[in-house]
């Protein structure tokens, strides 16, 4: 058993933890995810440093974070989620309030590495390791469910972030936000997350699911196995080319309809990604080769690419159906891949996969943000053809939505397995 200072509570049932995993999700993507690109803004603002300064904090944010989710297995083990969990959450605040009080560079960057580093038990990883022992076959629809406090932490934190600087100042709302996280933290980690799965197989999927998906024996080198890279790198691109896209489109947007649509707009390609997650959750409890739906999920988000650079601004009911399309899988790009690693490898290896996925992609999008506007910068900024300064950063978008789907499907997929209704 790990140490822990949590004492293990009574058995509960998986869907309270569902529940305990979503408000998580929330406030780690909220605070942790949705919350540094407004610090992008509100720093300058309050010191007058410039945003290039401010810009490489926030890849540092990023770039530390993934060290730390690639050794989150080893932490667990090391202490246990629950405490694992706090802690996250007391970094992330405490980190939050350095970005808010930073009087020097130096401080900046060790605000960035705190909150990197604090999000990550709340994160992808830190979610998948809290909800996936209570489930095996039902594992994609919990998970849809738990995942889905991140979007609406996105649809919650960004406006909110915004109205609490304003009112209050980036002080008080970093402390305000901090101290309302550490607590629901401390409250969920002393229960839901010290349950233990009662009559429950806990992390791993059934031996018949597990030899009809062509799981094999633990695996000692994970770079060496086609499996595992292709998962992972078929996850770093489509997240690379969302999070690219994300950076620019609302600036895009607001320059021909203006801040209020561009943010209709946005809202709607985010509610999207959580009604494409229920509806990929729903797909694989009857269908059960989950690279294509991978595939079909980055393609999918390709066509959506495609239809906004075609329709411009010049087509409102095209420009939303883009949206629409781009936002179904949204979700996706950050929920599949784990429910792909627990079909084609052996339970033991399973959070490695996750870790270590999750870790490469968010090492790479790190730099999505500063890579794509190098090409927005590099067009016209004036004039009608303005808006073609975006042509090449759709394009390289959709490239890289296209070769996700093709890598995905590179590696051998698993037959299909019937599996049971969600409970």
């Amino acid at each position: 058993m790990p140490p822990t200072l949590f004492p293990l509570s009574p058995p509960c049932h998986g869907r309270t933890v569902v529940r305990a995993a979503f408000v998580l999700a929330l406030f780690g993507w909220g605070v942790g995810f949705y919350g540094p690109p407004v610090f992008l803004y509100a720093v300058p603002e309050r010191t007058g440093w410039p945003l290039s300064l401010v810009s490489a904090a926030l890849t540092c944010h990023f770039l530390f974070g993934a060290g730390v989710a690639a050794s989150l297995p080893a932490i667990h083990r090391r202490i246990g989620i629950p405490a694992a969990t706090v802690a996250g959450a007391v970094l992330l605040a405490a980190g939050v309030l350095g970005w808010a009080a930073a009087a020097a560079p130096w401080q900046l960057f060790v605000a960035a590495m705190c909150t990197g580093a604090g999000w990550v038990p709340m994160g992808a990883a830190g979610i998948h390791a809290i909800v996936s022992p209570w489930f095996a076959a039902t594992r994609p629809l919990a998970l849809a469910k738990a995942y889905n406090g991140a979007s609406v932490g996105g649809m919650v934190f960004t406006p909110l972030w915004v109205l609490l600087i304003d009112r209050a100042g980036f002080p008080a709302a970093a402390t305000l936000v901090g101290l309302a996280m550490v607590s629901v933290v401390l409250s969920i980690a002393s229960r839901e997350l010290a349950c233990v799965p009662a009559g429950q197989v806990p992390a791993t999927v059934p031996a018949p699911l597990l030899r009809a998906s062509g799981a094999v024996a633990v695996r000692t080198t994970l770079w060496r196995d086609r499996s595992f890279v292709t998962l992972a790198a078929a996850m770093a691109l489509g997240l690379f080319a969302q999070i690219g896209l994300i950076s620019q489109l609302f600036s895009w947007l607001a320059a021909g309809l203006g801040t209020r649509q561009a943010g209709w707009t946005m809202g709607l390609a985010t509610g999207c990604g959580m009604a494409g997650r229920f509806a990929m959750a729903w797909l694989l409890t009857r269908w059960a080769d989950r690279r294509r739906a991978a595939a079909t999920s980055y393609a999918v988000q390709a066509t959506g690419t495609l239809l906004l650079w075609w329709a411009g601004i010049e087509h409102p009911a095209l420009l939303a159906c883009g949206a629409v399309l781009f936002g179904l899988g949204i979700g996706n790009a950050t929920s599949l891949p784990p429910l792909i690693a627990q079909a084609e490898f052996a339970p033991a290896d399973v959070p490695r996969v996750v870790a270590r996925s999750v870790a490469l992609s968010q090492a790479l999008y790190a730099f999505a943000p500063a890579a794509l506007a190098v090409l927005v910068a590099a067009g016209p900024h004036a004039g009608p053809s303005a808006a073609t300064g975006y042509g090449a950063c759709f394009f390289v978008i959709v490239v890289l939505q296209a070769s996700a789907a093709v890598v995905v499907v590179s590696a051998p997929a698993p037959r299909p397995v019937a599996l049971a209704a969600p409970v």
